[in-house]
């Protein structure tokens, strides 16, 4: 999708009604994901930090049988605004085959990600714009969106 279509897409989905913007990308989110095997890319888990709070350093703690400070000073790095990020890309729990080696205690932003089946779309519209260059997943919803709106 090119730069001006992008643009024409955000500008026709910032238009649309909270819930029907939810709806239509509810929708589109099952159907890409009905045929999408995220462990045949994990760019996500490749090139970025979500953000990790202090619960998912209590379950990631718990999972590795660490202290959270051991966890914090192992993987993470401290943001102004109290929260973490990873310290590294690829994140470190990502393992062969590109699975994760945490994956039932890994943070809710990586639970959520890519964020295209949350409510209120229109708060994260910049966000699933600039995570289309980064999940292909996202990039095909964003398509399917385009040739249903425009």
């Amino acid at each position: 999708m090119g730069a001006l279509a992008r643009q024409e897409l955000r500008k026709k989905l910032q238009k649309l009604p909270e819930r029907t913007l939810d709806n239509v990308f509810h929708e589109s989110h099952e159907r890409v994901f009905a045929e999408t095997d995220c462990l045949q890319c994990a760019n996500c888990c490749k090139t970025t930090s979500p953000i990790v709070r202090e619960n998912d350093v209590s379950r990631l703690s718990v999972h590795l049988k660490q202290s959270p400070s051991n966890v914090i000073e192992k993987y993470l790095k401290a943001e102004p605004d109290g929260t973490y990020v990873m310290n590294t890309a690829p994140c470190p729990f990502l393992g062969a085959e590109n699975y994760c080696s945490v994956y039932t205690a890994r943070p809710a932003a990586c639970r959520e990600y890519p964020h295209t089946n949350r409510r209120k779309m229109h708060q994260i519209l910049g966000l699933t714009f600039t995570n289309a260059g980064i999940c292909p997943a996202v990039e095909k919803i964003l398509l399917r969106l385009e040739e249903k709106l425009l």
